[in-house]
């Protein structure tokens, strides 16, 4: 199932994540794929707000995982963009995510960059590709699930 829609600005990518953190059920594994400055992060974002997180949502660039755990559903963000291999990737302890066992339990776990490392991705992980449009516009393209 593939699902392709269009977007025209940041408040219907709000929209689409809002519709996204209705639609996943933990423990959900979700890929973000798209160049930089796509909107991987933006959309963690809007997950995130519509979960009732507290905390400022940024990108894991340099930490390579930021845990959010004051929502309705703790979220797990990785970035793989700055690894070398996927020995660094399973070293995080992304299998643990995965599996639903993080720290703070079954949650959503977004990877930007998730195509880095897709082998390494468990079945069933839900692919969100974020393609540039001119001026604001997106075209995301989701596998895995329908929203």
């Amino acid at each position: 199932m593939t699902q392709i829609i269009e977007i025209a600005d940041e408040t219907e990518m709000a929209a689409l994540g809002a519709k996204l953190a209705n639609t996943l059920q933990p423990p959900a594994v979700i890929a973000l794929i798209g160049q930089l400055g796509a909107g991987k992060t933006r959309l963690v974002q809007a997950v995130a707000a519509e979960l009732g997180v507290r905390e400022d949502v940024t990108s894991p660039t340099f930490v390579l995982v930021n845990e959010y755990r004051t929502g309705r559903t703790p979220i797990y963000h990785f970035d793989a963009y700055r690894l070398k291999d996927e020995d660094e990737f399973i070293e995080l302890g992304v299998e643990e995510y995965f599996a639903g066992l993080g720290a703070a339990g079954a949650g959503l776990t977004f990877v930007e960059w998730g195509d880095r490392f897709a082998d390494c991705l468990p079945p069933g992980t839900v692919t969100v590709q974020i393609e540039v449009l001119e001026g604001t516009g997106r075209r995301v393209t989701i596998d895995g699930l329908t929203v």
